[in-house]
């Protein structure tokens, strides 16, 4: 069934019934309209049909493949690379049904050889030909032409690692020398990017291999454009534009498109669709989901994805794109089951109690398909849907150390990042 979402650009949703409220309210959605003051689609459905998308690309670069709900079209030129990532083999293929959110991964391969550099100022261009019939019944053709310029990297900067021999990584006479890619390097595309081809390496190719590929890709990307000095694990640094990307795939590891302990097969198949058609922002809740703690102390506050977040008298609002959990501290669950908030004296903690619904009924309202929405008090069975999510810096291996304790064998953020760390600065 998936291989039929996939090749129409259907949809996907995940329920226990179809009576259930999560089925039905997706459902609703699917014929959603746009504003009515919106000029010429001003009432008419979101979703378009028959929709195809052609790119075209200057002569230094070729089109690898596509990833998303898209069939091939099988149409071959000049701009086909022989070789493939993901869909490939070709520069046009069939999208089916399309809505705003729908996004494809299209992946590039350059064929310019690096012993000919391209001449100074040389510009590449791409453009994106997406046609679709309209909901009033028009066909529409949207052309998005992009443009920007190549860089050639001065010799002997390719080599692993970037610091000279006098110096640290990225700097020569104390004046650092900026780099193009290394500046307008998008970390959250790229996480998105790279999640796309694993999951779709995982249809072919078994789990640990993909896992071992993912490492290897980072290892590679902090050995490039880090600065350290060989051999020196102290002297690593990644810049602003890097420093979450290690984090990301830290999380991407861990989570439900790549470890499938405890997912049925249909569970399997619809994580991995939707991520291969949301947008980068939703896809980075998925891989990284995002947490806010809710205490007396102030307004809600961006919390750290944690097991350190995990306070008693604190409640925490996860959100994982598919489940949206309000948590209650030990404290928190305690007060409420004795009926405190019920009490006027108490008023500030009915309004604690009522802050992350009011957030989460927000979040559910405006995310499609609808998530699973769940309730859960500190060390109660359903609690298990934030700890899984949890980065584990507390273990029940673990001495000391303040939050929840993680019952697992994985590892922390700490002792990946020391990994990655000494495997990048090896010369």
């Amino acid at each position: 069934m998936g291989e039929l979402v996939e090749a129409t650009g259907g949809y996907m949703v995940l329920g226990d019934s179809f009576g259930q409220s999560v089925f039905k309210e997706s459902l609703r959605r699917v014929f959603q309209t746009f504003d009515n003051d919106i000029p010429e689609d001003g009432g008419k459905m979101q979703m378009a049909f028959g929709a195809t998308l052609e790119v075209l690309t200057s002569r230094e670069f070729k089109v690898s493949g596509a990833i998303g709900p898209v069939t091939s079209l099988g149409k071959k030129g000049p701009n086909v690379s022989d070789l493939e990532v993901g869909r490939g083999g070709t520069n046009a293929w069939s999208l089916g049904g399309v809505d705003p959110s729908t996004t494809i991964a299209v992946y590039f391969d350059i064929t310019n050889p690096g012993t000919s550099p391209l001449p100074e100022g040389k510009r590449r261009f791409i453009q994106f030909l997406t046609k679709y019939q309209h909901a009033n019944g028009r066909t529409r053709l949207r052309t998005t032409t992009l443009c920007g310029p190549w860089y050639n990297p001065p010799p002997g900067e390719d080599r692993k690692g970037s610091a000279p021999p006098s110096g640290m990584g990225g700097y020569s006479g104390g004046i650092e020398q900026p780099n193009p890619v290394k500046l307008s390097f998008d970390q959250e595309a790229a996480a998105v990017l790279l999640a796309r081809v694993a999951v779709h390496r995982t249809e072919t190719e078994d789990v640990a291999d993909v896992l071992r590929w993912v490492d290897r890709s980072l290892i590679r990307l902090a050995s490039k454009f880090a600065d350290y000095i060989p051999d020196d694990p102290n002297s690593f640094r990644l810049s602003p534009e890097f420093s979450l990307f290690p984090q990301f795939i830290f999380h991407l590891r861990r989570s439900q498109f790549l470890q499938l302990f405890n997912s049925s097969p249909d569970e399997a198949a619809y994580y991995r669709y939707i991520l291969s058609r949301e947008n980068t922002t939703n896809s980075l809740v998925m891989i990284q989901p995002t947490l806010l703690s809710y205490s007396f102390s102030g307004p809600p506050q961006p919390a750290l994805l944690d097991s350190q977040s995990v306070r008693p008298d604190t409640i925490l609002l996860l959100d994982t794109f598919f489940h949206v959990v309000v948590f209650h501290g030990e404290t928190c669950a305690a007060w409420r089951e004795q009926r405190y908030h019920e009490q006027e004296e108490h008023v500030a903690f009915r309004n604690l109690l009522e802050a992350p619904q009011a957030d989460a009924q927000t979040i559910m309202d405006n995310r499609f398909p609808v998530p699973r929405y769940i309730v859960c008090d500190q060390h109660k069975s359903e609690a298990r849907f934030l700890m899984a999510k949890l980065n584990p810096s507390v273990t029940h291996n673990s001495e000391g150390g303040s939050g929840a304790q993680v019952f697992t064998d994985d590892v922390s953020l700490r002792v990946f990042m020391e990994h990655l760390i000494k495997l990048s600065v090896q010369s």
